[in-house]
């Protein structure tokens, strides 16, 4: 069992190339769960949502046979995302928040292989994330989205880096900010040396760092070695979840090749390469599909990501 903590979204999106009617299911727990679910993984999701979407999300989540603990909440959460160009720039309005997540019994992690942490927009407490490490021995790994992500008076998103986060993070077996968090969270420009910014990241106690790096590929770096994982070649059509599925991606691999990080991280590319191809909780994705570009990906063994450090 591997346990997802995050609050579901049901997002209005707008990419170059598609625009879906009505709100679409996501959010950073919710798509790392989904893509979990497909590779045949057993899935505990624990989120909230308010009577609006409760059923659909039921509906959704039983779909793809993901058990589920909602808890309950005023309002159901979403966002509006106009993705303007190919590579994952957008502009990001919260829609609605649902409440925090708060006091969760153990009996919803346990017993579990790993606990994912991936909050919207900091739904999880930093005092909620040390009762569950507390209490939880096993892996856990944190998507750090939502834990610097605010929302201003006009709904407007922004990215702050904030007090205390140098603790919680250490905290965690593995973090996996994107290019813009790493910054925030270190000040490092990751598209000029992402490897700076997992060596701070890695100084503050994680075992693991992942920095994805976008079209650009990803970095991962254990303490003594950096692992450059080259980028699929994917046909870009939503940009939305590909970071989620990336860290469902690298938990599956890592725990089915017990630890080895450039397997676990030429799978999470392949897998985020699949999410980035469609739209929405039935991309169709399967093991089988990911092991095709895994191998392509594991075959470029001099790549480098093509970041400023690297040039000339």
């Amino acid at each position: 069992m591997i346990t997802v903590i995050g609050n579901p979204v049901y997002d209005l999106i707008k990419t170059q190339k598609v625009e879906p009617k009505g709100r679409v299911l996501s959010g950073c727990s919710t798509n790392a769960a989904l893509a979990l679910s497909k590779f045949g993984s057993e899935v505990l999701f624990v989120g909230c949502a308010a009577d609006d979407y409760k059923k659909q999300l039921e509906q959704d989540l039983d779909k793809f046979g993901i058990k589920h603990a909602i808890l309950p909440s005023e309002k159901t959460g979403g966002f509006s995302l106009h993705y303007y160009d190919d590579f994952g720039n957008r502009t990001l309005k919260l829609i609605e928040r649902a409440d925090n997540i708060e006091q969760l019994a153990p009996s919803l992690y346990k017993d579990s292989q790993a606990v994912l942490i991936g909050p919207i927009l900091g739904e999880v407490s930093f005092d909620e994330i040390k009762r569950i490490r507390r209490d939880f021995e096993g892996l856990m790994f944190c998507d750090p989205q939502g834990l610097i992500r605010g929302a201003d008076e006009q709904n407007e998103i922004y990215h702050h880096k904030t007090e205390g986060i140098e603790e919680i993070l250490g905290l965690f077996d593995i973090v996996k900010p994107n290019e813009l968090e790493g910054r925030i969270l270190t000040g490092v420009d990751c598209r000029e040396n992402p490897y700076k910014a997992a060596e701070i990241i890695k100084s503050w106690g994680a075992k693991i760092v992942i920095v994805t790096l976008a079209d650009l590929g990803s970095i991962v770096y254990d303490g003594q070695e950096f692992y450059d994982i080259p980028p699929y070649d994917a046909n870009v059509v939503d940009a939305t979840g590909c970071g989620d599925t990336h860290m469902a991606g690298f938990t599956f691999e890592y725990f089915k090749t017990d630890g080895d990080l450039r397997r676990a991280g030429c799978f999470a590319a392949a897998t985020s390469s699949i999410m980035l191809e469609h739209v929405g909780p039935d991309f169709p994705m399967t093991e089988a599909a990911v092991r095709i570009r895994q191998e392509k990906l594991l075959a470029m063994v001099d790549y480098k990501v093509k970041v400023k450090v690297n040039a000339g």
